[in-house]
């Protein structure tokens, strides 16, 4: 199952960009053997985008037939990571092709997104910078799948 992250933003070359690689490559090697991975980042230029109804419309775009949606919201849930890890289990063996995390801009999700996205997922009451959120998520993945491998990564 490929997993995927859409947002509004773009990153620049820096130290979150660095990061986001670095997770991403670690998933798709952890994840290979378990058809977790790999990690895939999509942004949208929110230069050209700029309204909150035209970035939903885009963000929306992007689940496919198949595809399991999962939106970050201050509204949304807060799972630990071994929650997280057992998500993409159960996504994955459902036979989803592929699980898009959706990220919005600076005015957050539309309705038409929290309604339409399977699972609405909070990082806690506090609101987050979109390059942020990107790393935390990116990292988060890592750890569900190294979770579901058994790597000691995450320990208890």
């Amino acid at each position: 199952m490929r997993l995927s992250i859409a947002a509004v933003g773009r990153l620049k070359s820096g130290p979150e960009q660095t990061l986001i690689t670095n997770y991403a490559r670690r998933l798709a090697a952890t994840g290979r053997p378990y058809a977790l991975g790999p990690l895939e980042v999509f942004e949208l230029d929110e230069r050209k985008v700029r309204d909150q109804a035209s970035q939903s419309a885009r963000l929306l775009e992007r689940i496919r037939p198949g595809t399991k949606a999962v939106a970050l919201d201050e509204r949304g849930k807060a799972l630990n990571s071994p929650d997280l890890a057992r998500l993409l289990e159960r996504t994955r063996d459902a036979g989803a092709d592929e699980m898009v995390f959706l990220i919005g801009g600076a005015d957050g999700h539309t309705r038409d997104v929290r309604d339409r996205a399977d699972v609405l997922l909070s990082f806690g009451a506090m609101v987050w910078p979109h390059m942020l959120a990107r790393v935390m998520l990116s990292e988060q993945l890592y750890r569900a799948v190294s979770i579901l491998a058994g790597t000691p990564y995450h320990r208890e």
